[in-house]
This record gives C-alpha cells, sequence and structure tokens, in this order.
C-alpha cells in the first residue's frame, strides 16, 4: 500500500512546489523562455531540418565531369565539356592556394565547428559601422553546404538550413575532405568550378604555376567572380587581391616582402580563353561525341556514364599524323579543283547591327588552314571594307584586295561584300586579303585493315565551317569504285580474272512502256571485244562489268554489297543492272571498310573509332576488341610463344575470292586508271570512280596495311565538268597522302590466302603460257604475268612463247580502237548512266 502511495506523494509535491514557483514572475519568465525555445526548435526541426539532405553523402559525392579523349598514342585530343572542372586531391593543392581561400573566406576554419560565431559578431559590427559592401559569415563549410547540397535560394530559412548542414557535415567529413569539396567545385566565373579550372581560365596555367598574386586574385573570385573576372573591374578585382594579400600577411601565411612583391604586380588576367577544339580532330571527334551519346546519354539525367558529366575518359584509334596528312591532301586536293574558277561567296551571315561581331565571335565559325581567318564584314564603302575577328580585334581589306571575280560572274568579289557576311581573308602587309574557300566538297577515311580501327577521318574542307560530315553522312554514288564488288561475286560463280567477257554494246528490255536500256563506257569509249574480267576492272570497263553482272545475278551482287557492308544494314540495293555501276548511295567509310575486308583476306570488319572507354574510377565498360587473350597481362615472360588474341572475325566471301579481287586491283595501279600512284614503288591496290555527270570522282585502295578512300563533288550534287575523273582528281589526293604516310612503312606484299594457285598467262589474252617468266616489276606492261586462280580453275589452254607477239598484237589493236573511237550511232542515241 505504501508502494503504491509514493508516486502520487512525489507528484502531488511537485504540483505544490510548481504553484508556489510560478507565483514568483521570474519563474513564470522562465518557464516561458524554455517553453518559447521548445516551440522554436520544434518549428526548426519539423519546418527546415527534418528535409534536409543526409550530409554523408558528401562522402560519395560525384560530381559531373567532362569526357577526355585520346588518340591511339594516348595524347589528349578533346574534351566533351560544358562546365570546365578538373578535380584534384587536398594534398595536391599547393599551400599558398590553401592559404590564400582560408585567408579570404574563413581564417577560423580549422577552429569552429561548422559556423563562425565570432565572424558573425564582426559581421554584423563591421555592417551596422561601414558604408561599405556588406560582408558575409559563411564558413566554408556552410558555402559547401550551399553549393552541393541545399542551392543558391535567397531565404533565411536557407541561412539556417546551411547552419544545421554545416554542423552535420563537419562530423561526417574531416577537414581536408571538406576543403577538398569546396576547392574542387567552388563557382569562380568563366564557366569554370574549383581552383584548377579557375586557374586554366584565367591565366592558362596549372595551380602550381601560379604567382602569388595570381593565386590571391583567384581567392577574390568567390564573392562575385562575373565582376572581378572582368577587364572593365579591373581597379575593384585589384582592390579585392590586395585585401586578401593583407589578410594573408596578418594570418602569417606570408611576410612583409612577399606581400609587397604580389601587391605591385598587375593583375596579369588573360581575356576570356576560348578553348577551341583542334580543326584536325574536328571531324573525327564529333563523330565519337555522336556514338558515345547514342551509348550512354548526352547529360547526367542519362545515367552515371554520360558524354557531359560521367567523368568519361575514352581511348580512340585517332592518329594525329595521318589526320594531319589526310586533312591536308583533301584540302588541296579541293583547292586545286577550285583555282581559277573565282570567289565562291561568303561562308555564312550575322545580322547586321552593333552586336554582330559578339554573335560573331560566339559563333565558333573559324578555318584553321596556312594563315587564313574568318571574318565578318562590319562596314564596307568604295575603297575599303572594315572586319572583324574571332579573337575581337578589327582589320581592314582595300578593295584591290578583293578582286577576284564572284564564281559565274565578270564582277569582282569585292561588290557583292555587305556588312554582316562571315569570310575568309589572310593577312597582306598592313591589311588583309579575300580567300576563297572551295564550294566543291569531299572526305578522306584512312583504316587498319587488320583492326577496323578508323585511323584518320575528314569530313570535310574545316569542322568549324560546318558540323556536316561528308565521311560518314554524305550518301554519295561510288561509280566504278564499287565494280570490286560486282568481280568479286562474278569470282565465286564461275569466272576468273582471266575468263573472256565481252566489251561490247549491252541492252536490257525493260518493257513496252520504257523500250531497251543501253550501257555504254565512260566517254563513249566503243567496245574492245572479247578482253580479260582483268584488264576490264582496269580500264574500267563499264560494258564489261553490267555484262559480268547480268551472268553472275544481281542477287549475288547484291548479296556481296550487304556482306561487304556497302549498302546500309538493313537496306539492301534494288536488284537493278545500274547498281552494278555504283548506282547505289554509300559513304566514304562504308567502301574504305568493304575494301579493308577484301585486304583482310575476307575477314569481317567493324569500322572503329573507339578502343576502349573507362569510367570515372578507371573500369573499363567498353571495349572495341572483346576477344579473350590468356597470358596477355602476364607480369614476366614465361618462356612460351607470345600469347595472341584468337582469330575471331567472320568469313564474309572466300579468302581466295578476296586475294584475287586485290592482286587485280593492283593492276589498276600498275597500268590502269590508277597509275598516278605507280612511282610510290611499293604494293597498292585501289580503284578509281567517277559517276555519271561527272558529280564524284573517288578513289579507294592501300597497302596491306593502310587503306583509305575519299570522293570529291559538290554537296548539291551537279556537273564538276567533263574533264573530271577519279583517276585525275582524286587519285592524286590519295598519292599526296601516301607519299607521307607510308613513307616509313617497308614496302609488303599483300599476302596470298591459303590454295591460291599462281599462274603465269598472257595478259592480254588470259591463256596460259608455258617455256617464259614474267619479266621483273619495272615494265607494267609485259605480255607475261603472274595471275591468281583457285584451285583447278586456271586456263586450259595454253599459247606458245614464239606465238606470244601474234597475240598480244590483235588484243592490243582492238584495244587500241576501243580508247580511241567512240560508240556507233545506235548507242550513242540510247544514253546511259555512266
Amino acid at each position: 500500500m505504501v508502494d503504491a502511495t509514493l508516486p502520487q506523494l512525489w507528484l502531488t509535491r511537485a504540483l505544490d512546489d510548481l504553484r508556489a514557483g510560478w507565483s514568483k514572475r521570474w519563474f513564470r519568465w522562465a518557464g516561458i523562455l524554455a517553453a518559447a525555445l521548445f516551440l522554436a526548435w520544434a518549428i526548426i526541426w519539423f519546418v527546415v531540418a527534418r528535409a534536409l539532405p543526409d550530409a554523408n553523402q558528401l562522402l560519395s559525392y560525384e560530381p559531373p565531369l567532362p569526357t577526355n579523349v585520346r588518340g591511339i598514342d594516348g595524347a589528349p585530343i578533346h574534351s566533351y565539356a560544358r562546365e570546365r572542372r578538373v578535380e584534384i586531391a587536398f594534398d595536391e593543392f599547393p599551400k599558398p592556394v590553401v592559404a590564400a581561400f582560408l585567408s579570404a573566406e574563413d581564417k577560423n576554419f580549422f577552429n569552429h565547428g561548422g559556423v563562425d560565431y565570432f565572424g558573425i559578431v564582426r559581421a554584423v559590427f563591421n555592417n551596422a559601422t561601414s558604408s561599405g559592401r556588406k560582408q558575409g559569415a559563411s564558413t566554408i563549410t556552410q558555402q559547401v553546404a550551399k553549393n552541393l547540397l541545399i542551392g543558391n535560394e535567397s531565404s533565411y530559412a536557407r541561412k539556417a538550413k546551411e547552419a544545421i548542414l554545416a554542423y552535420r557535415i563537419e562530423d561526417a567529413l574531416t577537414k581536408q575532405q571538406i576543403l577538398e569539396l569546396y576547392l574542387n567545385q567552388i563557382p569562380l566565373g568563366r564557366n569554370s568550378f574549383g581552383v584548377q579550372a579557375a586557374s586554366r581560365a584565367y591565366f592558362d596555367k596549372d595551380l602550381g604555376e601560379l604567382s602569388l598574386s595570381e593565386v590571391a586574385f583567384l581567392a577574390t573570385l568567390p564573392k562575385a567572380p562575373e565582376t572581378y573576372g572582368r577587364a572593365k573591374f579591373a581597379n575593384r578585382a585589384l582592390g579585392r587581391r590586395n585585401y586578401v594579400l593583407n589578410e594573408m600577411l596578418s594570418n602569417g601565411y606570408i611576410n612583409r616582402a612577399q606581400h609587397d612583391a604580389a601587391e605591385a604586380q598587375p593583375l596579369g588576367i588573360l581575356s576570356r580563353i576560348v578553348r577551341r577544339q583542334s580543326d584536325a580532330t574536328g571531324y573525327f571527334v564529333e563523330e565519337v561525341r555522336r556514338s558515345l551519346i547514342a551509348k550512354y546519354g548526352e547529360t547526367a539525367a542519362s545515367g552515371p556514364n554520360s558524354v557531359y558529366a560521367g567523368g568519361l575518359w575514352v581511348r580512340t584509334s585517332f592518329d594525329p599524323k595521318l589526320q594531319a596528312y589526310a586533312q591536308d591532301a583533301l584540302r588541296d586536293g579541293l583547292l586545286r579543283y577550285a583555282r581559277g574558277q573565282g570567289w565562291s561567296g561568303p561562308l555564312g551571315h550575322v545580322d547586321a547591327d552593333k552586336d554582330m561581331l559578339s554573335r560573331f565571335i560566339g559563333a565558333n565559325f573559324g578555318i584553321a588552314y596556312d594563315d587564313w581567318r574568318t571574318a565578318v564584314v562590319l562596314s564596307r564603302d568604295g575603297g575599303s571594307a572594315d572586319l572583324g575577328f574571332q579573337n575581337g580585334t578589327t582589320g581592314t581589306m582595300p578593295s584591290s584586295a578583293a578582286q577576284a571575280p564572284r564564281k559565274g560572274t565578270g564582277t569582282p568579289a569585292y561588290n557583292f561584300l555587305k556588312a554582316g557576311d562571315i569570310i575568309a581573308v589572310a593577312p597582306e602587309g598592313d591589311h588583309f586579303a579575300l580567300r576563297s574557300v572551295p564550294e566543291v566538297a569531299g572526305a578522306f577515311v584512312v583504316e587498319n585493315p587488320h583492326t577496323g580501327q578508323v585511323l584518320a577521318m575528314q569530313g570535310g574542307f574545316d569542322s568549324r565551317l560546318g558540323a556536316f560530315n561528308r565521311a560518314t553522312q554524305a550518301q554519295r554514288q561510288p561509280g566504278s569504285s564499287f565494280k570490286p564488288v560486282v568481280y568479286s561475286a562474278a569470282l565465286d560463280h564461275g569466272f576468273t580474272p582471266a575468263t573472256l567477257i565481252v566489251d561490247g554494246p549491252f541492252c536490257v528490255y525493260q518493257g513496252a512502256n520504257l523500250g531497251n536500256k543501253c550501257f555504254r563506257n565512260f566517254g563513249n569509249m566503243k567496245g574492245a571485244g572479247p578482253q580479260t574480267m582483268r584488264w576490264g576492272v582496269e580500264q574500267s570497263r563499264n560494258l564489261m562489268t553490267v555484262r559480268a553482272a547480268s551472268q553472275t545475278g544481281m542477287d549475288a551482287v547484291v548479296q556481296r554489297a550487304a556482306d561487304l557492308g556497302v549498302s546500309a544494314p538493313g537496306h539492301p540495293y534494288g536488284k537493278f543492272l545500274a547498281i552494278a555501276l555504283g548506282a547505289g548511295d554509300t559513304t566514304v567509310l562504308r567502301m574504305v571498310n568493304a575494301y579493308s575486308i577484301l585486304a583482310n583476306n575476307g575477314r569481317a570488319l567493324r569500322p572503329t573509332l573507339v578502343d576502349y572507354v573507362q569510367d570515372r574510377h578507371g573500369k573499363v565498360i567498353y571495349r572495341a576488341d572483346t576477344r579473350p587473350c590468356d597470358r596477355c597481362n602476364a607480369p614476366d615472360w614465361d618462356g612460351k610463344a607470345m600469347p595472341r588474341p584468337p582469330v575471331r572475325r567472320k568469313q564474309v566471301l572466300d579468302p581466295m575470292t578476296a586475294y584475287q579481287m586485290v592482286h587485280i586491283m593492283e593492276g589498276v595501279v600498275e597500268r590502269g586508271t590508277a597509275t598516278v600512284l605507280r612511282d610510290l614503288k611499293r604494293p597498292l591496290f585501289g580503284k578509281t570512280g567517277t559517276t555519271s555527270g561527272p558529280t564524284n570522282v573517288w578513289f579507294v585502295g592501300g597497302s596491306p596495311d593502310l587503306v583509305g578512300g575519299l570522293y570529291l563533288g559538290y554537296d548539291n550534287p551537279r556537273s564538276m565538268g567533263g574533264y573530271a575523273q577519279g583517276g585525275t582528281i582524286a587519285a592524286p589526293v590519295f598519292k599526296q597522302f601516301a607519299a607521307l604516310a607510308m613513307k616509313d612503312m617497308p614496302p609488303v606484299p599483300f599476302r596470298a590466302a591459303g590454295g591460291v594457285r599462281m599462274v603465269r598467262i598472257d595478259r592480254r589474252s588470259g591463256q596460259r603460257v608455258y617455256g617464259t617468266f614474267p619479266m621483273d616489276d619495272s615494265d607494267p606492261k609485259a605480255a607475261v604475268i603472274w595471275e591468281a586462280f583457285k584451285p583447278e580453275s586456271e586456263p586450259r589452254r595454253s599459247v606458245r612463247r614464239e606465238d606470244l607477239p601474234k597475240v598480244a598484237g590483235k588484243q592490243a589493236k582492238a584495244a587500241a580502237a576501243a580508247e580511241t573511237g567512240r560508240d556507233d550511232d545506235f548507242l550513242q542515241r540510247q544514253g546511259g548512266i555512266y
């Protein structure tokens, strides 16, 4: 009974004491204050603190980082970034940088627990007694909370959230971790986040290369980056920088001599540094960017490995030397063709008003050829034109420096210029002269035929003049460069390189409405009668090709085009004979890959620009070559043969067929339409192409280790002139490239596939020869050559040695007549696509 009533007695006594105390004023005020504090805490908890993010997430915080791209040699070539960001560890920050930011932003950082109460009192006092700029009291920890967790909302609620989160962050992270986050993520203007990125943005230096005055300037930026970073506010920035130096001196980080020397220095910030992608890499890295976005997405919302936030490390097959050779060769070829045709017109136009120079600068409309520059016409009068350039400077161009006629007219180009036109110019003395960017366009691709790696890609004259990549996006007719596809199919259907095919009129009945369709050779050259397949390829005879396609069957030709990847995946060509003469659209990249498959003995290749991709932590998340390779990563040699990945490529055509086709195309270089390449004096194969019009000129070919291809033509196809041919315009472009690209490569012969039989034949008749051997390679038109045959397909008939001159004479006479004469009147009336 006593135990049950004891708590009641205590409760009664406590209530009595409370009533007695409540009668006293001080007790009532104390109670009210306590209740108010509890109520305030409850409100803060339910309104502010309860929904705050977890500070522990900063331990695994991954900021948006750019994607870095490297070439085949590992050297950086580009970065996909919309913000300047570079992350470094705390130990990598130079001590003066840490000291400057602590002095400017939070000198008590290592002594407070997240909120600096003494700093708050000091700020309140200074703001009350000073009429200058208001002083803040946010600590570095609070700034981390604002920048990374709660945003930049301007309100008292945000300040309360900052303070609460600052305490939580101090409990979750070390001071060094907090400072590392701050120095890596603080926005500092010019689209830069973090001190290393800002160092590059303002001084084009790494942190370790900065002087004390430059370090102090960076520490001024958190307060007002868009003010202190502008040249027109240089005096204000100078005053703030000197304040930082004074704080560093008073905090003991520097001595008086260092302070005075730094204070005497000018700001030294550079004008806005815009990182333009190199023109040499432009088309290549843009193609890589498109493929990465298709695979991983563009922004952080797309996933953790997005192109502009995932911090990917991308290793590509880009070869800077080969790219430079391909770029120069294509540009020179375009300029050669356009020489003497007059000024092609402005490259673009901006609205002609007071802001046109700014708009021009922001358009990244440039050119990187020789000493040429892009400029916008600011004004023009009778004697000269005022020009504005990408770097903000201006210049003049006298009318005498723009006297070339406008293309298609006899009027000087100067008369066509107007304000807002974007043009190409080059310096001449103290002024500038007009230059003409060729209107004709083209593309060049270089591939490794062993792996499918794309080593170089040039999709036009200059990527900054337009992002359209003609190497992958331009659908063009390949013309005669498609013929190896036809003949490779024929070789699998009973033909041999020595098969005689009639080079004569060939007509197809297309029905009652369309009547006969008759094909013809290029330039209306007459037929030469029965000739070997080899001769037909070397001389690019249309009539022989369409006849071979007809006898082989267009089903087989179209399937071979699909197998080689010439036609778009899932979109085979129509089964029309015109396709055999290159009337189906394709791209340079697909053609180069098809020829690479032929050079690779018929094994499938997939053209790749990216070798592998790593995430921000270094984990490989994509690899182009997925073949396993046991012992490839062995720490040391184990005495066994060098490990090699297994060959896992699909055989898309008979390896003997592939070698036969390559061997025939070696003759194109030796004595056919690409003899301009013969003096390179190395084994080369290839085929020229000229489409109807002619609207495109092509060359595709190369060596056993390097295959390249290109075309030239107008973006809106129109005639390039009757004289334009692949052998005279496109092949010399490849020659210029190959002369440099292959200079240090040993001449390597094409390797015959297993089972191929090399047989001596008469080059013109195709008959087998006994009693004599081919002469040395110095005579490309020797009567006897080695020819490649599949087993049991070599010619059965033979020609005696003493009969060779008679046979060769008859064939040569027929061929000469075909090359100099014209088709008969009937064939000329029919027309043809080529």
